[in-house]
């Protein structure tokens, strides 16, 4: 009866003792995956101040390659070189089936960035008054609007869009088409849900102050 009680009691320690570590190992398990989620957390926090969308951050993690390119950069075996986004501002515009293009201001090679543009409003869509379309025109007469080719290549380039103009209808007066039935038109980018854009019939629009023209920053 000794040598049974005794090895019920090693058979019991050892059980004890398996226990232990398997605890141990649950504890070091949990703790290390609160550990990943608060560390997800904070590389979550920090890409967002940094400009990153969640869409930016998805792409991410359904290419890790990137994280290899990244990692080479952390390591010195990398560098990062900032792109350029030239627009010929010279070139021919995208011009609709049936359309034409009635007034093109060129603006030779234009290097975007936001910095370099800015949003006017003239004195007659202050204030909450709006100014009519041909008037406003007139108003822009001289001034460094930007034109469609710079349209185009930020629809291509949705990223380089300022935040600032989503609550805004941005137009691009340095191209005017006339369409085939006679009418003048300006395109513009707007945000609902995501950048869409359009053409406004600027002679028969009154114009206020959320329909700013994009001009180079003087």
């Amino acid at each position: 009866m000794a040598n049974l009680h005794t090895e019920e009691s090693s058979l019991a320690h050892d059980n004890i003792r398996k226990d232990s570590r398997l605890n141990k190992e649950i504890v070091m398990t949990t703790k290390s995956a609160f550990s990943a989620v608060g560390l997800a957390h904070k590389v979550c926090l920090s890409a967002e101040a940094q400009g990153y969308t969640p869409e930016l951050l998805n792409s991410l993690a359904e290419h890790p390659n990137l994280f290899q390119h990244l990692l080479q950069v952390q390591r010195g075996y990398a560098s990062i070189t900032t792109t350029e986004h030239i627009i010929d501002c010279d070139a021919n515009p995208f011009v609709p089936d049936g359309w034409k293009v009635e007034e093109h201001q060129k603006g030779g090679q234009f290097k975007f960035d936001a910095s370099l543009v800015q949003l006017f409003l003239a004195e007659g869509q202050q204030n909450g008054n709006a100014l009519e379309g041909i008037k406003l025109h007139k108003e822009l007469a001289g001034k460094p609007v930007l034109n469609a080719n710079v349209f185009d290549y930020l629809l291509a380039h949705k990223e380089l869009i300022p935040k600032d103009w989503k609550d805004k209808y941005v137009f691009f007066w340095g191209t005017i088409y006339r369409d085939s039935g006679g009418c003048l038109y300006v395109r513009y980018l707007y945000w609902n849900s995501e950048w869409r854009v359009w053409f406004d019939d600027w002679l028969d629009c009154n114009w206020n102050v959320s329909g700013p023209a994009v001009l180079r920053a003087s």
